[in-house]
């Protein structure tokens, strides 16, 4: 798991912004090339090949890593290093027991755990769930700044798009990116 980068570069007097000009490394959405898909507001999970689960931590500088912690990578901007600790004792393991429990078939691959107690529901699911990267929902948007502000904004109740390259970069907006 690579933290995935935004397809505009960020304002560097206020990162929570971003400026009218592509990041190089994701011009290729820009360029019409990629899937968009939907991406959800909650928490990323993987299911490894072994069939253990994993959450997503991030350790910002001078902090210990958890014990397992696999890092996988240190973002050179904030400095805080992106990897996985074992699911169980990540501070969402009920709410992920809760998830699992819903179905008994898992492959593995990466997953969206969403629900009351993960960051506010804010998509509003009655009980925590699992939603499969791989099955996002899936649009047709616009590939320009004005066009993406646009359609975005329009659409609050999503986070914002991912986009996958068919090489498997993959490139981000979210709906905080203007609003």
């Amino acid at each position: 798991m690579r933290k995935i980068p935004t397809v505009f570069r960020r304002d560097p007097d206020d990162r929570r912004r971003v400026l009218p000009e592509a990041d190089p490394e994701c011009q290729w959405v820009l360029d019409g090339a990629g899937v968009a898909t939907r991406k959800y507001d909650g928490t990323c999970v993987l299911l490894d090949e072994d069939g253990v689960w994993w959450a997503r931590r991030e350790v910002r500088p001078g902090r210990n890593r958890p014990a397992g912690y696999r890092a996988v990578m240190t973002d050179e901007n904030t400095g805080k290093t992106v990897g996985w600790e074992p699911v169980a004792q990540s501070s969402y393991a009920a709410c992920h027991v809760e998830a699992v429990a819903r179905s008994g078939r898992w492959a593995p691959g990466t997953y969206e755990l969403i629900g009351p107690k993960i960051n506010g529901n804010p998509e509003r699911v009655a009980g925590h769930e699992l939603v499969a990267h791989a099955d996002a929902e899936r649009f047709e948007v616009p590939r320009d700044l004005d066009g993406l502000r646009a359609w975005i904004l329009a659409h609050p109740e999503y986070e914002g798009i991912v986009w996958h390259h068919p090489d498997g970069r993959r490139a981000k907006l979210k709906y905080r990116d203007f609003a």
